[in-house]
């Protein structure tokens, strides 16, 4: 599959092949989704917790008597319809978490890697030497490649000098290509991808594990 190749200054480079999986149909989008939802899940805390009506301090003493009061009956001012009282149904401590199978994580990641690389959003860069090590300097390459929206930039390992100069970009996240996910894969704008990265992504692509 082609792909877009610009030079470490931001500049174009033509197009270059690039050995991507390649779907046909709707193959692959139903892993995606739950990939991405399973991903989302796993990063809840599930610590929200509210107290019931046994759980709230104070509240033994019956309010008034049962009856001659002219008011409704009431054994304890911790009621769920009381101010101060519990919580009725509410949250409790919960794992949310769910398990995705490998086979279907590897059809999820490589369907992803064939959507984004389809619509043109994932690029190629030679690589990210950005010297020297200024914010501005690094706007000019990113946004030469991308010119709005938000952008993953993926390397093999980031320089410290490319470390420096990318991580204030506003709108631009920096992930190794050993830990990108489908989440990331679908979330961004665009995604700028080094040669020494990419081989990473391919790798990953046919199960391997660099």
């Amino acid at each position: 599959m082609k792909l877009k190749v610009f030079n470490n200054d931001g500049s174009a480079n033509g197009e270059g092949d690039f050995d991507i999986p390649v779907f046909e149909d709707g193959k692959g989008l139903q892993a995606v989704k739950e990939v991405v939802v399973a991903q989302a899940a796993n990063i809840r805390q599930g610590s929200a917790n509210t107290k019931t009506r046994g759980e709230v301090r104070g509240g033994g003493k019956k309010p008034w008597r049962q009856k001659g009061t002219g008011r409704a009956r009431a054994g304890s001012s911790r009621s769920p319809i009381w101010v101060g009282g519990g919580v009725v149904f509410g949250p409790k401590p919960r794992d949310y978490s769910k398990k995705i199978n490998k086979k279907v994580r590897q059809l999820a990641f490589n369907r992803a890697l064939f959507e984004r690389a389809s619509d043109g959003s994932l690029v190629v860069v030679d690589a990210l030497d950005i010297a020297p090590a200024k914010t501005s300097v690094a706007s000019g390459v990113i946004r030469g490649i991308a010119p709005e929206g938000n952008v993953l930039v993926v390397d093999k390992e980031f320089s410290d000098t490319s470390m420096l100069a990318l991580r204030n970009l506003r709108g631009v996240i920096l992930e190794e290509a050993a830990i990108v996910s489908v989440t990331d894969l679908a979330d961004f704008q665009t995604i700028v991808v080094t040669r020494q990265a990419m081989e990473v992504l391919l790798g990953r692509s046919k199960g391997g594990s660099k």
